[in-house]
This record gives structure tokens, C-alpha cells and sequence, in this order.
């Protein structure tokens, strides 16, 4: 039921995917979408938005605030400001995993790992930003090798009992490399599985520089691949904690909290 309750919006426009989230005043989610980018951040972030709109029943002139995060977040004219998408993960994984002190966020292009405190505000991040290895476009790359969808990649690596093991470090020599095994008949869940070894490698590196501390969760599309995170806690020697909410949806969902939080800061500073 509609309500005249405050309503607040945070759109994440990434490199593969936009994501929208509109919450009420309690920070509880209203509604949320999840799309492919399109050509331009500001068709991306539109259509999530009405995406979202649509399945809370709610107009654009309904909502209070809408703050907007990650690559495509300067180029939002709905947006009244932008928070970068470090601090947007930081704030989401917090608000609903209070004990969570370490995030490793795996995007499309990048991979961070990133330490709050007590109140969710950042304390440090380290970042993997020059190579695709460890991250969503690694994977992709991979699945298009191997000719399968990249929904299917995480499963079939679980289904191994004998991972390979990729030597190259670049995604490019990866690719070549995930070719020859290929054409050398190797099994694919094999290879698979020795894809996602790599991948949680690189990681595990990421996490080795900023140390692990508290409870640790993962954000981002990849957080969604149990290939990934299975192997990924093996390596850590952790196992993660887990969100109410579509781990993808994180870095939308603290925007919109800053969105809140400044909405009723202003208020407070008017009366």
C-alpha cells in the first residue's frame, strides 16, 4: 500500500549491469532491478529506475531522494548527487550485516576489498582495477571460451575432481591458455574449475594486503557464482556471511542510504 512515507532511490550503473533500489525511511526495500547496461549510464540507470518504480507502484515525483553510484554515476541527471561505489558497498553490506567488518566486492571490471568499522563508515579499501583477471569480464571471457553461459560456470566447476591449473596471469594469456585445454580435449568442468582457482588466487592476494578482520561477506554479480565463493572460502579458510537481499544490489541499496540519511540531515537542519 502507498503510503505519504518518505522514499528514498540509489542507482548503481556498472560495467555489465545497472541496479536500482528504492527503500522507505526504516531502510526496508521497497522494490529493486537488476539489467544489462545499455549504450549510454543514463539509459541504464532510467530504465532500472522505472524498473523499480514500476514494481513499488510508486512515480518518480514519489521519491524524496535518489543518490546514484558506480562507473556511470556523474552522468545521472535524476541523481541528485553521486557517492563512489566503495563507500555505496561499505554502507549497504553494514546496514544489513551490522557485525561485518571486511566486504570484497567483485565487479565487472574491478575487484576491492574494503574494512569498515563499528558504524559502517570506511576505514580502508585496496583495489585490482589494471587487469580483468579477478573479476565479472574474467568470467565472462572464460564461459564465451569454453562456449558455455556464464551462469553455468560455477555449477559445472563444483562438479570437478580434478581442477587444472592456468599458469598465465593476464586475461588474454588466460583466454589463449583456456583454448589450448580445450582443444587438447580436457574435460570442461576441469578447466572450470581451474578458472575459478585462478580467479580466487588473485583474490586471495587482494585480501592477503589488507588483512582480514571481523566477519567478511562478498558483494557484486560475481558474489552469486558458488564456484567462486566456494573456493574463494577454502583459500580464505572464512566462510562468508550472507545478505537478505540479492548480493548484486548492495552498492544500490547504500546509495539509497546516503540518500536517507542526508534527506533527514537536511530536515533537521530546516527545523
Amino acid at each position: 500500500m502507498i503510503t505519504d512515507q518518505p522514499r528514498f532511490a540509489g542507482v548503481d550503473v556498472g560495467s555489465l549491469t545497472a541496479e536500482a533500489l528504492i527503500i522507505d525511511e526504516a531502510g526496508n526495500t521497497l522494490a529493486a532491478s537488476i539489467i544489462r547496461v545499455r549504450p549510454r549510464p543514463e539509459q541504464s540507470a532510467a530504465e532500472a529506475f522505472d524498473r523499480a518504480l514500476s514494481g513499488s507502484g510508486l512515480r518518480r515525483d514519489q521519491i524524496d531522494l535518489c543518490f546514484s553510484t558506480g562507473y556511470g554515476r556523474d552522468a545521472i541527471s535524476f541523481s541528485a548527487r553521486n557517492i563512489s561505489e566503495i563507500s555505496c558497498h561499505g554502507r549497504g553490506a553494514h546496514h544489513l550485516l551490522p557485525a561485518v567488518r571486511t566486504i570484497i566486492d567483485i565487479g565487472g571490471q574491478d575487484c576491492k576489498v574494503i574494512r569498515v568499522d563499528s558504524d559502517g563508515h570506511l576505514l580502508d579499501f585496496v583495489m585490482n582495477d589494471k587487469c580483468a583477471a579477478g573479476t565479472g569480464r574474467f568470467l565472462e571471457m572464460m564461459a564465451r571460451t569454453l562456449n558455455i553461459e556464464l551462469s553455468e560456470l560455477g555449477g559445472l566447476a563444483l562438479k570437478s575432481g580434478k581442477p587444472l591449473t592456468l599458469s598465465a596471469i593476464c586475461t588474454i594469456f588466460a583466454e589463449m591458455e583456456v583454448m589450448q585445454l580445450v582443444y587438447a580435449g580436457k574435460k570442461k568442468k576441469d578447466i572450470a574449475a581451474g578458472i575459478h582457482a585462478a580467479l580466487a588466487r588473485r583474490i586471495k592476494a587482494l585480501v592477503g594486503r589488507m588483512g582480514l578482520n571481523g566477519q567478511i561477506c562478498m558483494t557484486g554479480g560475481v558474489s552469486k557464482n558458488t564456484g567462486v565463493v566456494r573456493l574463494l572460502e577454502k583459500e580464505l579458510g572464512v566462510t562468508f556471511s550472507t545478505f537478505p537481499l540479492d548480493p548484486q544490489l548492495i552498492g544500490a541499496l547504500g546509495a539509497a542510504l546516503f540518500a536517507r540519511d542526508t534527506w533527514w540531515s537536511r530536515k533537521a537542519r530546516a527545523t
